[in-house]
């Protein structure tokens, strides 16, 4: 019986732990090759979410009115209307 018991051991046992080492190391790689790549793919796309951003600010400020440009907008829209209440009160429509 001593034997048969050695024999299981080196026949059949040995032969499916060093399998199932295999398989679990082989595993691992292949999870750490994954990692890897989905790592690399995320930093890709930070990156082109970074660009984009970077395009879309500049494109706002390309396009963004300042205050002070409101302001003197304004104050020269408020002297052509107040210029032109001015002509209108002082030379009344002809023919009333």
């Amino acid at each position: 019986m001593g034997i048969d018991i050695i024999w299981w051991i080196t026949a059949v046992e040995l032969p499916a732990l060093a399998a199932l080492f295999w398989m679990n190391w082989r595993s691992r790689e292949e999870l750490d090759n994954r990692m890897d790549e989905l790592d690399q793919r995320v930093s890709i796309s930070i990156a082109q979410a970074r660009e984009s951003l970077a395009a879309y600010k500049l494109e706002v400020a390309k396009s963004y009115v300042t205050i002070s440009y409101l302001k003197d907008v304004e104050r020269r829209l408020t002297g052509h209307l107040l210029r032109i209440e001015s002509k209108l009160t002082h030379h009344p429509a002809e023919g009333k």
